[in-house]
């Protein structure tokens, strides 16, 4: 497994409006190929969001961070101050805690 989180602030959009984004597109990220969960993430004291993406694979993460979808991320104007880090999930542990 791999997981992938990505970062970043909102930028002249409210919460309400970014929740509602969300919203719209959930069913897109849903059907990206490899993806195992996605989980989104906020913190309006530090006007931090973004995801914590789980992957089957560090090839489905690749493919992810190679489309579409992930590119408007970088190229979208309400998200500034991106940050994208990617980790090999260490498979002992986590079954034990809960991830098979």
């Amino acid at each position: 497994m791999h997981i992938l989180i990505i970062n970043f602030n909102l930028n002249d959009i409210s919460r309400t409006d970014y929740e509602a984004v969300c919203d719209e597109v959930a069913e897109a990220f849903a059907g990206i190929p490899g993806l195992v969960s996605k989980k989104w993430l906020a913190n309006d004291d530090t006007n931090t969001y973004g995801g914590v993406y789980l992957f089957e694979s560090r090839q489905a993460m690749q493919d992810y961070t190679n489309s579409e979808l992930f590119a408007s991320l970088g190229s979208n104007p309400a998200f500034a101050n991106i940050t994208i880090t990617d980790f090999e999930m260490l498979p002992g542990p986590s079954r034990v805690t809960g991830v098979s």
